[in-house]
């Protein structure tokens, strides 16, 4: 396939949020699985002050440290996205270059300022196609307040819940305590709309709710204070966009953390060889068949479009309840919604493949 034939993906990645090196990472997955006979990749990275640069993910420096150390976006070059011009990339003292127009935007973003609307609506508005969830699902997808009435509307069993708005501690803390007692401890204290685990407290006890609260508005103003689902599996499951539109699902996965970390946190999610995955997990048929029909409907719930994960707890007492759907999951070759998938049949490079592939086959605008 020649130069000009070849399908020009910009992945973007980085960004403003807590998740600004797990991005990183994820991108330089993507970038390395986009087969190079058929991609001309464009690696965008946003700083954590929000540039737009031309990076590159030479030597891997997209990836974890050997010692657990975190890359992030350091390139100088500036880029800025034109409706009629495509890239344009400057630098100071440098005339501006245009690198022409991109078929399709990959962006490996995670957490607010780019997984939650703001980039899809910024590509929307450029006429540029990408891979994954519009404005709406994206914006939904990030705020787990407004993505629990969603599923709860969808009649999707959930965890019961209290938000906090941006400034209703200080104002409203007795009524507020008054409805995470009745929620039961242990709670566990969130920020609405971060991921990662970032600024999530287990809290045990009303002794331990300031301090909590303090360290989830740390990320994010609004908080969500959630019933703790103990003694409860956790399983997950990936979602793909089919050709003719339905969703498909993949094999289920079950986590198991290490019983040092009180959930399933940062580090054990990234930093640790603590955590295990089953795939697939070890379900009976009804169980996998709710699962199953529980992610269809939260991906349509939200109006998810090309893939997401959803998340689930499996309760002791044989419920199963949709914890949340992750609209831009994490992408390494060993995340969990790869590994879910080349569990089913379709390796890493695949899905890759196909994600850009759904994007390209889908317009821009209302749809």
């Amino acid at each position: 396939m020649s130069e000009q034939q070849r399908i020009r993906v910009a992945v973007v990645f980085g960004g403003r949020s807590s998740e600004h090196a797990i991005s990183c990472v994820s991108a330089g997955s993507v970038i390395a699985a986009l087969d190079p006979q058929r991609y001309e990749v464009i690696p965008v990275g946003i700083t954590t002050d929000g540039r737009w640069v031309l990076e590159s993910n030479e030597g891997g420096r997209l990836a974890l440290g050997p010692a657990g150390e975190l890359p992030a976006v350091s390139g100088t070059r500036e880029v800025a996205l034109s409706p009629s011009e495509g890239l344009v990339v400057s630098a100071p003292g440098e005339v501006p270059s245009h690198l022409g127009q991109v078929d399709v935007v990959f962006p490996v973003m995670h957490g607010p300022w780019g997984q939650d609307g703001t980039l899809q609506g910024l590509l929307e508005l450029a006429g540029v196609r990408y891979v994954g969830a519009g404005v709406l699902s994206s914006a939904v997808g990030t705020d787990k307040a407004y993505m629990k009435l969603l599923f709860a509307a969808a009649g999707l069993p959930v965890q019961p819940w209290v938000l906090i708005r941006p400034g209703a501690w200080d104002r409203e803390q007795a009524a507020l305590r008054a409805e995470i007692d009745g929620l039961g401890y242990p709670v566990f204290v969130k920020p609405a709309r971060a991921g990662s685990s970032f600024g999530i407290t287990r809290v045990d006890g009303p002794e331990g709710l300031d301090d909590a609260v303090a360290e989830a508005i740390r990320f994010d103003p609004k908080v969500l204070v959630e019933a703790g689902a103990m003694g409860a599996r956790e399983v997950e499951i990936g979602v793909l966009q089919g050709v003719d539109g339905d969703p498909e699902t993949s094999a289920i996965a079950e986590i198991r953390v290490d019983a040092a970390h009180a959930f399933y946190d940062f580090e054990a999610k990234y930093l640790e060889d603590s955590t295990a995955l089953d795939v697939p997990a070890d379900l009976d048929e009804d169980t996998a068949a709710t699962v199953r029909a529980y992610a269809v409907g939260a991906f349509r719930a939200l109006d998810v479009e090309g893939l997401a994960r959803v998340d689930f707890f499996l309760m002791p007492d044989g419920r199963v309840v949709v914890n949340e759907v992750e609209t831009m999951p994490g992408f390494t070759a060993t995340s969990m919604f790869p590994r879910m998938w080349a569990a089913s049949g379709l390796d890493y490079p695949a899905l890759v493949d196909r994600l850009v592939q759904l994007a390209l086959q889908r317009s821009t605008g209302l749809r």
